[in-house]
């Protein structure tokens, strides 16, 4: 038997403002995105904004629907979106923050297992990593420099040939 160790190393800001000036614009732009998530049933709102390398800055918030596998998540929206309208252009950086109505989220919330998914395929189509950004409604910032860093054993096209 041989151990495989993985090591993510992560960067952890004490808040928005410690932020380089173009990231905290993104971020405010996932806050505002996170303002009109539609999350009727879990009171969950999630707000995502993603720069893209032509520039273009995309958004996207939770969708949620009584049919509960029907909804969608922040990130699938906005990136699901990027693809569509942006074809073939690379995401830069990945923004992301939550809020509750049911209580104060502190603590940096990174994307759920399936957004990692889809995050890392477009990673992967792209050939160059993106840095993600996440956090609570205030507080800590957490930096990843590639998706990689939060799904580090990714299921990608390699494995269906």
């Amino acid at each position: 038997m041989k151990k495989h160790i993985i090591e993510t190393v992560l960067e952890v800001y004490d808040s928005v403002s410690e932020l380089p000036q173009n990231i905290q614009n993104l971020m405010n732009k996932a806050q505002k995105a996170r303002d009109n998530a539609y999350a009727p049933y879990s009171s969950f709102m999630v707000g995502a904004a993603l720069q893209l390398a032509n520039g273009k800055i995309v958004q996207g918030n939770n969708q949620e629907n009584a049919a509960y596998p029907s909804g969608l998540c922040a990130e699938r929206v906005a990136v699901f979106y990027a693809g569509a309208t942006y074809p073939g252009v690379a995401i830069n950086t990945v923004a992301i923050t939550v809020k509750s109505l049911n209580h104060k989220v502190e603590t940096p919330t990174p994307p759920c297992g399936a957004c990692r998914q889809s995050l890392a395929e477009y990673e992967v189509n792209q050939k160059s990593p993106m840095n993600v950004y996440f956090m609570g409604e205030k507080g800590k910032v957490v930096k990843a420099n590639s998706i990689k860093d939060l799904l580090p054993l990714v299921f990608d096209s390699s494995f269906l040939k």
